[in-house]
């Protein structure tokens, strides 16, 4: 519609010479085609790859039609050669986008040369120095060039981005699988009580009425004394607060770390456990911590040369959590980019190393995306914690942890308003 009323308003309004014939004709191809494809899918259809592309490169082909006839690249429409490009880039895998990137490249270069007069006065001649339309040619080469450039990077950052926060919400989603199933622990053990303490009355009147001589009498001893053993163990779970889960039970945080390390010792690196702070801090096992402090204390190890230090200290308001190890350091190229999604940890070690992230983060399919940091980064700013990453002096790489003592003493989580 909008080409038809350009034309019109052109040939009729103000009465220019121009091929409306076959201005019509083009036009009348791109309605037959929406009408078909109107007729052929439903009012929601998603297309594929290569159909997709298609559709964009009828776009760039039937404007380089109209534009032929209506003035080639002295035409000012033909700026709108960066729509179909700009969506491919979007929307498309790289192959597509460049493909249609060539595509209007091509084009614009075809009318160029190859074009009808652009449409004007036939009193008032418009004559263009071709200096000037070869400056239109660079300007809208460039254009596609960096509208492409563009556009892809901001799309696939997002897509990386999306991808990224699926990762972090899937280790959400484990851990709090195993809060529901510590709750699930409690309240089973306080539903089992009373049918167990039953089984013992009744075990120990069995005992009373055999005598210590009948001959089943040692079955029936192991089995009250089993069923004791259970009321005991599930005495135990429930008397877990069932308002904090079992996997946010309170404990000192030098044992949290302790906890947080203890799976990555025995691979030949040793992992220091340091309070440079008189008193003990009780904190809760919350989450964002467990798995936030594993992937860093396992990125350190990965890299590390002999041994990782976590030095943890603390004052009324604060806790400062430090981890360093004697690595070869962060590449100083990534290190203000680090807790970003899909930036790799140490560049230098990857000739020597699998993959910079830990394997843990990874076992869901995503080991070598770069995600460790990310996944950490988010998860303990959740609960109020600031991040920095640097390398010492001398060798190895250093990350800081600043936390909300209260954020760490209550259940975690800091609500932002």
């Amino acid at each position: 519609m909008g080409q038809i009323v350009a034309v019109l308003i052109v040939f009729f309004g103000l009465k220019y010479q121009m091929p409306i014939g076959q201005c019509l004709a083009v036009i009348a191809v791109a309605i037959t085609f929406n009408t078909a494809l109107m007729a052929l899918y439903p009012s929601v259809h998603i297309l594929s790859e290569r159909d997709a592309a298609a559709h964009l490169a009828f776009d760039i082909c039937q404007l380089t039609a109209m534009l032929a006839l209506t003035g080639g690249i002295e035409n000012p429409f033909a700026i709108l050669y960066l729509a179909p490009v700009v969506i491919a880039a979007s929307n498309l895998q790289l192959g597509a986008t460049l493909s249609l990137a060539m595509l209007a490249f091509g084009s614009i270069s075809f009318i160029s040369i190859f074009h009808w007069p652009l449409p004007w006065d036939p009193q008032a001649p418009l004559l263009l120095p071709s200096l000037y339309v070869a400056g239109n040619w660079i300007s809208l080469s460039l254009g596609i060039g960096f509208s492409v450039i563009y556009a892809w990077r901001t799309a696939d950052e997002a897509r990386r981005m999306q991808a990224a926060l699926a990762v972090t919400q899937s280790a959400l989603s484990r851990e709090q699988r195993l809060s529901d199933l510590g709750a699930l622990a409690a309240a089973a053990a306080h539903e089992l009580g009373t049918p167990l303490g039953t089984i013992a009355v009744v075990a120990r009147e069995l005992e009373r009425e055999m005598g210590p001589s009948a001959r089943w009498v040692d079955d029936v001893r192991l089995l009250r004394s089993q069923a004791e053993r259970c009321r005991e163990i599930l005495s135990q779970l429930s008397q877990q607060d069932t308002d904090e889960d079992n996997i946010s039970k309170r404990l000192p945080l030098v044992a949290l770390l302790d906890e947080i390390a203890e799976p990555h010792r025995g691979f030949g690196i040793d992992i220091n456990v340091i309070a440079s702070t008189q008193g003990a801090l009780s904190v809760v096992r919350a989450p964002e911590v467990i798995h936030g402090l594993g992937n860093l204390v396992e990125n350190a190890v990965d890299f590390a040369k002999t041994k990782v230090d976590i030095d943890a200290r603390w004052d009324d308001g604060t806790v400062r959590i430090d981890i360093v190890d004697d690595g070869s350091g962060f590449d100083p190229e990534i290190l203000g980019r680090l807790g970003e999604p899909y930036v790799t940890s140490r560049a230098a070690t990857e000739a020597s190393r699998p993959s910079n992230l830990n394997s843990s983060t990874h076992a869901e399919g995503h080991a070598g995306l770069g995600l460790g940091f990310f996944i950490a980064k988010t998860l303990l700013e959740r609960i109020g914690a600031q991040m920095t990453f640097g390398n010492r002096q001398g060798a190895g790489a250093h990350i800081r942890l600043t936390i909300p003592r209260e954020s760490l003493e209550t259940r975690g989580r800091i609500h932002a308003e």
